[in-house]
């Protein structure tokens, strides 16, 4: 399959590397070149613009926010631009369903197909090709998209015929994610207080209640303070939370946790933490229990 991949970040990188052992006529794009310089070694072709990357069967967007989005679709040379009537757009990042609403009414106004397909993983996952992936759209683009989903993740959930509702699964993952975090955070502070060693705590967690993948991977970064290098950034959990109480606000459903955690990440960034790893929201909490971490500003 011809397929262009735009967005060679932590997440992007691994993904397109996947595609492109897997056999598929990879064309990339990234605004910084020199990140794509790996994968035209390997035999990727280099896209000058997000337009020219989407003259293939598919176009799969790897992309931080909304804005980074809207600009590679929208902007000048643009995904929309380039894209052929009946080719299809898979948007793999984190957006607002509004955004996702806008992107299914340009494609579909195009004649081009749009797949909303989030992933719940990071960056080691998105590497092996461990990644789960809740994808929504029409059923027949969605069925055409499997092949490329077969070699990025472990599995698939096709969740709706309308794209936005994969993006609000994952920003509510990604809610449930980071009240995880805080909840751990704030334990790990009360043991570690008293004087209990935190990887002999963890050990008991895993090991009794608390065996899911969730709580052992973020488990471990806290027990450890392992917050840098970043596989998802403090500044990008921030916006998520914000993008779930958007559309909650939109539902009429009242999210007072999320609200929390919008507050308490709003706080790391306020402390300098921002480009630390999400889990060093953690960290706020020992702070607050007056054992400041080096890594976070004290307020």
């Amino acid at each position: 399959m011809r397929v262009g991949f735009i967005g060679l970040g932590g997440m992007g990188s691994g993904m397109a590397a996947n595609l492109l052992k897997a056999g598929h006529a990879l064309t990339v794009y990234n605004r910084t070149a020199a990140k794509a310089e790996a994968l035209v070694g390997d035999g990727a072709a280099l896209a000058k613009t997000p337009g020219e990357a989407a003259r293939g069967d598919v176009v799969i967007t790897m992309l931080a926010d909304d804005a980074a989005v809207e600009a590679v679709v929208f902007g000048s040379y643009g995904v929309l631009a380039g894209l052929k009537p009946g080719a299809i757009h898979i948007s793999m990042s984190t957006i607002s369903v509004a955004l996702a609403e806008r992107l299914a009414a340009a494609h579909r106004g195009a004649g081009q197909g749009f797949v909303s397909a989030p992933v719940f993983g990071r960056p080691e996952a998105a590497a092996a090709a461990k990644l789960f992936i809740v994808a929504a759209g029409e059923p027949q683009a969605v069925q055409f998209c499997q092949a490329l989903f077969d070699v990025l993740g472990q599995r698939t959930f096709v969740i709706a015929d309308e794209p936005p509702k994969a993006n609000l699964v994952k920003l509510s993952g990604n809610f449930l994610i980071a009240a995880v975090i805080e909840t751990l955070g704030e334990a790990f502070a009360l043991v570690g207080k008293a004087g209990i060693d935190r990887a002999d705590y963890l050990d008991i967690l895993t090991n009794t209640l608390f065996g899911a993948p969730v709580y052992k991977t973020y488990g471990s970064l806290i027990a450890e303070e392992r917050y840098a290098p970043p596989g998802f950034k403090a500044k990008l959990g921030f916006k998520d939370i914000r993008l779930a109480l958007g559309a909650a606000e939109a539902l009429q459903v009242p999210m007072p946790v999320a609200s929390l955690l919008r507050d308490r990440f709003l706080t790391l960034l306020a402390s300098g933490g921002g480009d630390l790893d999400w889990s060093a929201l953690a960290a706020l909490a020992s702070r607050d229990a007056g054992e400041p971490s080096p890594l976070i500003a004290a307020t």
